[in-house]
Parts: C-alpha cells; structure tokens; sequence
C-alpha cells in the first residue's frame, strides 16, 4: 500500500513517561529515520512533578518540559499529542486536544465507561480534519498483518471459528499492592481494558464485527494489601466469553491478568473452510498456516516479504520485536495526517471495541447483543 508521508515537521507534545511513554517518544525519534519523510519535532514533554518531566524531557530529547497538561495540549507549536496516561485521564486530556485543534495517539483502553468512549468518539467525528488513532500496537506485527491477508485473501476459506486467549501473571501475586489499576474510578475494566481489549482489536481484524457476547468475569483475588489496610479490588482479573460475529461465525475468548506463568500469551486460532490459522505473540516472529490436503502445519518465520518488516531489515528470519510495532504505528499516524490511507483503530472503531469488553463485563451469562 501506497503511503502518504509527510514533508513538514509535525510539532508533538507527549504526555507521561512510564513504559508507554517511553514506547511513544521512541517511535517519534525513529519514524522519520525508518520510513522516511521529515522528523517530527519533539516540542513538549508533560508529567508530574516538573522536575520529573524536566529529567525526561532530557533524556527522551523534547525542548520543553511541563507539568500543566493544558498547555501541552493547546501549545501553538504542537501538531498531534500523545497521551499515555493512567486510564482515568483520557478522555479529559483526549477531548482537549481535539478542541485544540490536534490531532491524537491515543492509549488503549480508550476510556473508563463506555458512555466516556461514545463521548469522545463523537467529538472526534466532529473534528473530521483531525486524526485519531488508539495505541493497539499489536495489530502492526509483520506475521499478524500477513495472517490478515491470508485471511481476506481466502486462503484458508470461509473462517468459521476464533479461539482466542491473552494472559498475563502481573497479579497473580496476592501479595501485590492495591493500586489505581484495580479500582473503577481510575483504572475502568480491569483484565478486559488491559488485556482483552487487545485480543477484541485483532479478533475484529481477523473476523469482522461482534453480534453477540456471553460472558463471566471472576475477581480472584478480592482484596490487596495496602498501607491502610487491606483494600477491595473492584474489577475483574479474568474473563471467559463466548461469541457470535455478524458473519455467523462463532468464537471463544478468555483473558486473565492473575495467570501464572504466562508472560504475553496473546494468542489466537483461526478455523477456515479450507485451513487454519495459529499466532502466539511470545512468538510473534512465527506464524503456523495449516491448509487442508496438508499432513500439518508449515511455520512461516517473519522477514521482508511480509508487511513493513523491510524498512527494518533485509533479512528473512530476524526477530521483529515490541517497539517496532509501535514505530510502524507512528508511521500510520503521520502518513494519515499527510493525507495517506485512514489509520486505525481510530475513537470510532475504538467505540466498537469498547462495546464488545462492556458488553463482557455486563453479561454475568446472559447473551448480550451488540
């Protein structure tokens, strides 16, 4: 696909400097030297305290440090704001920029409540000259845009089921602090805003628009300790559904952030009419393709012949990783905002996301349509 690139330098403001943050600022200062087109230039640096945003500022290379969000966003010399904040903030810090005039990279999960993801969603539709994109970098894999090709192409047939699982063990110490993360008001969902949501974005890539849900959430650890005392947590840290896509397709889904031993088992199957499909994101450098006549499956290792993996390197077979992912992200951003192919998943797309793991979490074993 042909792509856009941008011959002006984009001013960008970035706010917070946790590992996403990170992510970000090093996706600005290698999109240019990756993909070409000129480099963005790195005006303002958000956190808090301001020292704290001074150091980073520094070290990620930004002119300009701030504590004041509001005027990260509404800067003259910024073009499009990168928010990798706690949960709790984007829609406020979202919804100022786009007022401002910017364009948005977004965090996943996109908001707290659906109702906050349907706020900013229209607002977003509102500002048609602004670019949105929420921050599912894994979409970009080399080996998961190539399994979405084989799958529009046909060559595994009609798909006829999903099987799909991320987990993760980062809670499955009991002994863990309670956190922000835990709690509705601030962190939202709790596995499916961070975890399934993923799984939603590339089930919906690979097999199109969700009917229905049935759904059970667990809260397996109900309280964790904290300096006051023992605190509830109050969303789930795990989720198990079964689905139904408007194409009739039918498909299973589970997530956990207590599950023991898993790192980044972001995993998923695809069943055709005439073969299957198999992706591990722990091995997010091979893709298995099974196609019926076939005694098994044929692995397929990443290299220049799929997707963007050659602006990388030339050579079939050496590993693609993380941040690459999120690089090639920046470049979706940039070439839409030169005029390229629409990026996404933008806040409407992301709206649909967000119905799906609502509708999870609302379920309790009844059948919710979408």
């Amino acid at each position: 696909m042909s792509r856009a690139m941008p011959q002006k330098s984009l001013g960008v403001a970035l706010i917070g400097t946790g590992f996403m943050g990170k992510c970000h600022a090093m996706a600005w200062r290698t999109v240019a030297a990756t993909f070409g087109a000129a480099h963005p230039r790195l005006e303002v640096l958000c956190d808090m305290p301001e020292d704290r945003a001074s150091a980073y500022a520094a070290q990620f290379g930004f002119a300009r440090a701030t504590a004041d969000w509001q005027a990260a966003v509404s800067d003259p010399e910024v073009d499009v704001v990168s928010i990798t904040t706690p949960n709790g903030m984007h829609r406020p810090m979202a919804e100022a920029a786009l007022r401002a005039g910017k364009h948005v990279w977004l965090e996943k999960p996109m908001a707290l409540t659906l109702a906050d993801a349907q706020s900013m969603a229209d607002l977003a539709a509102e500002h048609p000259g602004q670019v949105t994109i929420l921050g599912y970098n894994y979409l970009r894999s080399p080996a998961f845009q190539a399994a979405v090709g084989l799958v529009q192409s046909g060559a595994i047939g009609q798909p006829h089921a999903f099987r799909g699982v991320y987990d993760e063990d980062y809670s499955a110490d009991p002994d863990l602090p309670w956190s922000w993360r835990m709690t509705h008001a601030e962190g939202g969902l709790g596995a499916l805003g961070d975890l399934g949501c993923h799984l939603v974005s590339q089930m919906v890539a690979l097999m199109g628009p969700v009917a229905e849900v049935t759904a059970q959430t667990q809260i397996s650890i109900p309280t964790r300790p904290s300096p006051e005392g023992a605190k509830p947590v109050e969303n789930e840290d795990s989720a198990l559904a079964l689905l139904r896509f408007s194409s009739g397709a039918q498909g299973s889904f589970a997530t956990s952030r207590v599950a023991s031993g898993r790192k980044c088992r972001l995993q998923w199957e695809v069943h055709g009419a005439d073969g299957t499909i198999v992706f591990d994101q722990e091995n997010m450098n091979q893709l298995w393709v099974h196609r019926t006549g076939e005694a098994g499956f044929t692995r397929h290792l990443t290299g220049p012949d799929q997707p963007d993996f050659a602006a990388f390197c030339p050579a079939p077979g050496h590993n693609f990783g993380f941040n690459e992912q999120k690089v090639i992200e920046a470049r979706d951003l940039v070439s839409a905002i030169a005029g390229g192919p629409p990026c996404g998943p933008d806040f409407a797309a992301g709206l649909q996301i967000e119905r799906v793991i609502h509708a999870m979490a609302a379920s309790n074993g009844r059948p919710v349509q979408l």
